[in-house]
């Protein structure tokens, strides 16, 4: 299948749309990987500092509890572009090289949303959503790619301290085998400059997906050894620059009325890496623990003239709400296929009291349901996870150990005293969990859990290459 397919709704999003003096809302989303909830100096990275990020922050919107979809690389940016939790589409894990699997054909990107009304969209850097031709970004939305098809550690004997050959693609095809990464994040910037200058009269979408902080950590001249943390300070404070060279962009172009600018990562930071890793900023466990070190991901919104300067949302939030926020402020119909995701629009616009995001349900591994929260407090249900506590972490690119834990009673965290969620009040509040168990059941008949066994009715099968290739 070459051509995507689908059927939309008849009235797509129903609430009036924010229109800009240009017509138009463009957007670029900076999907930051690896980048935890601490890593920003406004809130409290040591060793480095982060103007241009400091400064957006103060200019616009600070979520203080958004989500990733899951906390791991692949899946989450899959529930990015699509507004569906990973697993409602078959997605899970981090595809690698040759993997079998990817985003389906019929699944609606962010790209396809607004391609309905007229945008230019480009993506730079890493897409991991399968690196077959198919799964590709020009076969799902975008006009432009340039970037790594999986993420830059990946290939037969991770972790090494030399760098891989990684296939670096262009539009369709491989253009080099890249064994130097440190001119990454600087290439995915010019590009994006450059696909807004090209495109300041035209409604456009970029997404800007950088490589780093993943390890292993690579950092241009310019910044190489400038930082008081070392190599990880070095890549932190060009990830800075990137972001303020688009922001400076905008300006320059008179764009920052009518383009909602958003900044976030994809999970957690891969803390057994040490002096290689980042900080979840107190928050429990890591990447790849759905634990809010895993999943609570820093996320800021500028929007000139729209979100109100130096503010701060509170309210439940996933980056699975982007798509559908989206389609409400450019007009776009949503696709048939139902979504997660919910506008948070009113969030963005600051309505009072707005709380359009109830619950939220976390997903990991193939189908596991191993939490559910409505934003104050937090049900975990028995599951075995890996604990970054065990051991010393590693240093200067090599990991330290890791173990497994078995969580074996289900345990209830209220978030608002305790974001760490190191004290279990389930016997001060049960009725709290009995609500909670209630939307985890609904989603268990929904979406399955091989925790307990529920099949669900409503998930969908991912793309597989042997179908379309």
């Amino acid at each position: 299948m070459n051509q995507k397919t689908f059927l939309l709704t008849a009235i797509g999003s129903i609430s009036i749309p924010v229109v800009s003096a240009a017509g138009h809302t463009n957007f670029i989303v900076i999907n930051l990987d690896d980048v935890g909830y601490g890593d920003f100096s406004y809130n409290g990275a040591y060793g480095y500092s982060t103007p241009n990020i400091d400064q957006m922050a103060s200019e616009g919107m600070r979520f203080t509890h958004f989500l990733a979809g899951q906390p791991i690389s692949g899946a989450s940016r899959a529930g990015l572009l699509t507004g569906c939790y990973p697993n409602r589409i078959g997605f899970s894990g981090a595809p690698g090289p040759n993997s079998p699997y990817g985003i389906h054909p019929e699944e609606m990107t962010l790209g396809e949303l607004l391609k309905q009304k007229g945008y230019n969209t480009a993506a730079y850097g890493k897409w991991h959503l399968g690196d077959a031709k198919s799964f590709l970004p020009l076969q799902n939305g975008f006009d432009e790619y340039y970037g790594l098809p999986y993420s830059n550690d990946m290939w037969p004997f991770h972790p090494q301290i030399s760098f891989p050959d990684l296939p670096t693609i262009d539009g369709n095809d491989v253009v080099g085998y890249n064994t130097d990464q440190s001119q990454f994040t600087t290439d995915y910037t010019t590009r994006a400059l450059n696909f807004i200058k090209a495109n300041q009269k035209k409604p456009f979408f970029i997404y800007l997906a950088h490589s780093m902080a993943h390890v292993p950590l690579a950092v241009s001249d310019k910044f190489k050894g400038k930082s008081q943390q070392g190599l990880f300070g070095d890549v932190m404070m060009e990830i800075d620059w990137s972001v303020g060279e688009v922001l400076k962009t905008l300006h320059e172009l008179g764009l920052e009325e009518n383009t909602l600018v958003i900044l976030t990562s994809d999970n957690g930071p891969w803390a057994n890496y040490g002096n290689h890793a980042g900080s979840t900023g107190g928050l429990r466990e890591a990447k790849a623990t759905t634990f809010d070190g895993g999943n609570r991901i820093p996320c800021l919104m500028y929007w000139k003239g729209q979100i109100v300067p130096g503010s701060t949302c509170n309210k439940l939030a996933s980056n699975i709400d982007i798509f559908p926020t989206f389609a409400e402020l450019s007009s776009a119909p949503l696709p048939q296929r139902k979504i997660d995701g919910v506008s948070i629009v009113p969030l963005i616009k600051g309505v009072k009291d707005a709380n359009p995001r109830e619950s939220f349900v976390y997903y990991y591994n193939k189908n596991d349901l191993e939490a559910v929260t409505d934003g104050m407090f937090k049900l975990v249900f028995p599951h075995r996870y890996t604990t970054y506590g065990a051991y010393v972490p590693g240093n200067d690119g090599q990991p330290g150990k890791l173990d497994n834990i078995d969580l074996r009673k289900a345990e209830l965290y209220d978030l608002r005293r305790d974001p760490g969620e190191r004290y279990d009040v389930i016997s001060q509040y049960p009725e709290v969990a009995s609500e909670l168990m209630k939307i985890a059941n609904r989603m268990r008949e929904e979406l399955g859990d091989d925790l307990t066994r529920a099949k669900g009715k409503e998930r969908r099968e991912p793309g597989l290459t042997k179908d379309y290739n």
